[in-house]
């Protein structure tokens, strides 16, 4: 009895280093990530509901992405919307999910999937409420949202 008691904390000690292992893993991850995140991206080209705007309204949208996970989105330089998002980069695709901090969703968290490459990005959200995207895809009926943003490079 005593060794399989042993046995089973031995089991439980590992368990839990494993996963303490796997949770610091994670937060290095989102740490990188968010580096790469950082920023100031324009908008390049945007589809809500399989409906796609002008190119030229699309590049009034721009977002600042901070390290910390704040966000803030300008239309033609103005600030209309701020909040917060949580990444997960060990997904596959890549998760985020963002509350806004103000205007009729305060509060309400969407559910999303991004791709950075290089100096691109794209993000693909659905409605709050809804199940998150599976793919980078805006389809008629879908509600989700699908941009495709470039970075601003610093002057």
């Amino acid at each position: 009895m005593r060794n399989c008691f042993i046995g089973f904390l031995a089991a439980l000690v590992v368990t839990n280093a494993v996963s303490a292992a796997a949770n610091d893993a994670k937060e290095q991850a989102i740490k990188k990530e968010r580096k790469k995140y950082a920023g100031t991206w324009r908008a390049t080209s945007l589809e809500v509901d399989g409906n796609k705007a002008s190119e030229d309204d699309a590049r009034k949208i721009a977002v600042v992405n901070r390290e910390d996970g704040t966000w803030i989105i300008q239309v033609d330089g103005k600030e209309i919307h701020k909040g917060t998002s949580e990444i997960d980069p060990t997904k596959k695709p890549k998760t985020i999910d963002f509350t806004p901090d103000d205007g009729p969703e305060k509060g309400k968290t969407f559910l999303g999937i991004y791709q950075i490459d290089g100096n691109t990005r794209k993000l693909c959200f659905a409605p709050s409420g809804k199940d998150r995207p599976t793919e980078f895809s805006s389809n008629p009926g879908s509600g989700h949202v699908l941009v495709a943003f470039e970075r601003v490079k610093s002057e």
